[in-house]
Formats: structure tokens, C-alpha cells, sequence
């Protein structure tokens, strides 16, 4: 395969397409969190239904996305890359779809809640599959002291989703709150066709008798702190960004179309500030993986406690700045460190697990948050803190 080679064995070119799949859904993403608030007041959906179907979906995309990164051991990294694209593909149709039909009257109240969720899990089944495979890809094609590196360059794709997001996100609301979506679909089928002729296939790799990929688990003491933790830093993180388009339209007094596009400016700049960290901290600074996470968690929790008190929006995206610095510092650091616990065999189902723990995270996260943004709205954010905090000393303690 031609191209400059980076480290390891993967080329700029394989990155490259690795970052295009992954920042193709990460876009999407981020637009369906910037709209989904006022898209589901359209529709007269209340917060806790549309905090829920983010969190049941992400329950289901945490339940399978082990079972794709283990799937990729065995049958190889780039046909499960292209299932998950073409997944996401037909599920955000599918689900956009329904929001036209409750815009419209065709759906509405409990029938309407029911049938968004369950298109949302179905989705989420198969969407699982894009993340495992690509960090499986670049981790077999890259030496071990350059495998941090190598995920934080590999997590730009998501940051740079998330920057574009909100952006698209805000033009494109003009023309409606569904055109956003639309175009994520659109995006991802584009992804799907870039992955099928750019990036190389690599052999499957073949389990021992025993099938040591099969094998790994949660509770594995390699990983299972890093595992932990992941799962913690995502439940503060998704309280805050399910609950964030309630707050700004609440403590701004903004309409359905205002508040999807600051709630998008909000969390670009959360995204900025991960795509910046993660080119230059990331890259420069040689910590172990559980350093970063550490610093990485105090920033995070700098930043949700700014923004438990916010009332502009030049408050608001100092917390955010502060949060995006921690995530760009964590996972990384989070998957590097379990993709180097593990053996070669193991590198699919360990990256399975990885992609669950923010999926788990968004499960519990957006309940939580959601249900105590209706009963006092400053304790969203605050049960972020707290449970940062918690996660914090924990990795501390138990770090050896």
C-alpha cells in the first residue's frame, strides 16, 4: 500500500479514511445532540422522553458494540467498518422519518415516543459497528509506543465531527429541524463508499483453539479500571450535553431554531478545544495513558461546575472549553492504555468494550440528568460534578 507511513504500519491514507468514517457519524451525532432538545418540544415530547431515547439507544449501542469488535477479530475490520456506516445510514432516515410524521400529526404522544425509541435501538444494533473496527484497524497497524498517539490522532475524527456538526447543524436549521438529519444520512452513505475503495483490507486475525477475543470481559483486571472509568467520565459528560439545550433555552428564552444553533455553538467550542488538545497535548507530552486521564478528569470537572452556574453564553463556553480539554486528554489515553493491556488477538474485542463504555455512560447519563432537570434544573449539571469527582478519586486510589 503506498502513502507515508505514519507509525507502525499504517499510512496516512489509512488514517485518513479512519478519521472520514468515524467523523462522518461523530457529525451526525453532534447534530442529532444540538437539535434533539427543541425537535422534541416540536413534537410535545417532555424531557425525560427525549433524554430517554438517547439513553435507551446508547444502552443498546453499549450491549452490542463488544459483540462487532469481537465479530472483527474474526472476519476482518473493513466489512464491519462499512456495516456500521450503512446502519447509521438507514437508521437516521428511519428516524427522521418518524419526526416527520409527528410533525405532521400522523404520530403523537405515547405511540410516537414508542416507535422513536425503538428505531433509535435498531439503529444503534448496527451503528456499534463502525468504532470497534476502525480502532481495531489502526491499532493492528501500529507499534505499541506510538498507540496513544495514534488514538488521539484517531479521536480527532470526532472532534472534528463535532465541530462541523453544530455548524451544519445551525445552517441547515433554517431550512427546518429535520434537514440537519437528512443530511447526516447523506453523509454517512458517502463515508461508506470512501471505506469500501480507499482502505485496504487487512487479514482477520485468527483466535487461538481458545478463543482468547472471546473470552475478554468487562471485569478483566487489565483493563477494568480504564473501563471504569470511561463509563464515569461519560455519565458526567452526557448529563451535561442531553440537559444542555434545556438550560440554554431556558435561561436565555430562546425559540426552537435559536436554541438548537447556540446549543450547537456550545458544543463546538467544547469540540475545538478537544481537537486542539489532542494535536498538540497529545502529541508532544509523553504521560502514561492514566496521567492523562487524571488531568483530563479535573479540567472536565472545572468545566461542569462552570457550567452548573451559567447565565451568558460567553460563561458557558469556558465550562465547555474546560470540558472538551478533558475528554481530548481521556479517551485516548482510555484506549491506548487497553489496546496495550491486551494482545493482538484481544485488539478487537478490547476496542468492543472501549466503544461500549460511552454508549453505557449515555444510558445512565441522560436518565439521571433529564429526571433531575425536571425536578430542580441546576442539579443536571452538579450530578455531573459529582460523579466526575467520584470517578477522579477513584482512578486515583486504585492506579498502580
Amino acid at each position: 500500500m503506498a502513502g507515508t507511513r505514519l507509525s507502525g504500519q499504517l499510512t496516512r491514507q489509512q488514517l485518513t479514511v479512519l478519521i472520514l468514517a468515524l467523523m462522518s457519524t461523530g457529525m451526525g451525532q453532534s447534530l442529532v445532540f444540538a437539535i434533539l432538545a427543541p425537535l422534541g418540544r416540536e413534537v410535545q415530547l417532555g424531557e425525560l422522553q427525549i433524554t430517554s431515547i438517547i439513553a435507551f439507544s446508547a444502552l443498546i449501542f453499549g450491549l452490542a458494540a463488544p459483540h462487532w469488535g469481537r465479530l472483527s477479530d474474526r472476519v476482518g475490520r473493513k466489512p464491519i467498518i462499512i456495516t456500521g456506516l450503512l446502519g447509521y445510514t438507514v437508521g437516521t432516515v428511519l428516524f427522521t422519518s418518524v419526526f416527520l410524521a409527528g410533525m405532521t400529526g400522523l404520530l403523537s404522544g405515547a405511540l410516537l415516543y414508542a416507535v422513536l425509541l425503538i428505531t433509535r435501538c435498531c439503529q444503534s444494533i448496527v451503528m456499534s459497528a463502525t468504532g470497534p473496527a476502525s480502532a481495531a484497524y489502526a491499532a493492528d497497524n501500529t507499534m505499541r509506543d506510538e498507540r496513544t498517539k495514534t488514538m488521539a490522532r484517531l479521536g480527532t475524527a470526532n472532534s472534528m465531527g463535532a465541530i462541523l456538526g453544530p455548524a451544519v447543524s445551525g445552517a441547515l436549521a433554517t431550512f427546518g429541524l429535520l434537514a440537519p438529519l437528512y443530511f447526516a444520512a447523506g453523509l454517512a452513505t458517502a463515508a461508506a463508499a470512501v471505506v469500501w475503495r480507499k482502505l485496504p483490507t487487512a487479514p482477520a486475525i485468527r483466535p487461538t483453539k481458545r478463543g482468547p477475543s472471546r473470552q475478554l470481559r468487562y471485569s478483566d483486571k487489565r483493563i477494568a479500571l480504564l473501563l471504569i472509568t470511561a463509563v464515569s467520565l461519560f455519565i458526567g459528560f452526557s448529563s451535561i450535553q442531553q440537559t444542555l439545550g434545556f438550560q440554554v433555552q431556558d435561561k436565555l428564552s430562546l425559540s426552537g431554531i435559536e436554541t438548537a444553533q447556540m446549543t450547537g455553538g456550545a458544543l463546538m467550542v467544547c469540540a475545538v478545544f478537544t481537537f486542539l488538545t489532542q494535536i498538540t497535548v497529545m502529541q508532544r507530552i509523553q504521560l502514561r495513558p492514566t496521567q492523562f486521564v487524571r488531568i483530563g478528569l479535573l479540567s472536565m470537572i472545572l468545566g461542569s461546575a462552570v457550567i452548573s452556574s451559567f447565565e451568558t453564553f460567553m460563561v458557558l463556553a469556558v465550562g465547555m472549553a474546560f470540558l472538551g480539554i478533558g475528554m481530548a486528554m481521556c479517551m485516548p489515553s482510555i484506549a491506548g492504555g487497553a489496546s496495550l493491556a491486551v494482545s493482538a488477538e484481544e485488539q478487537g474485542a478490547a476496542a468492543g468494550l472501549v466503544s461500549s463504555c460511552p454508549a453505557i455512560g449515555f444510558a445512565f447519563g441522560p436518565i439521571c440528568a433529564g429526571a433531575l432537570y425536571q425536578f430542580h434544573s441546576p442539579l443536571a449539571p452538579l450530578f455531573s460534578t459529582t460523579v466526575l469527582f467520584i470517578a477522579w478519586v477513584v482512578l486515583v486510589i486504585n492506579d498502580r
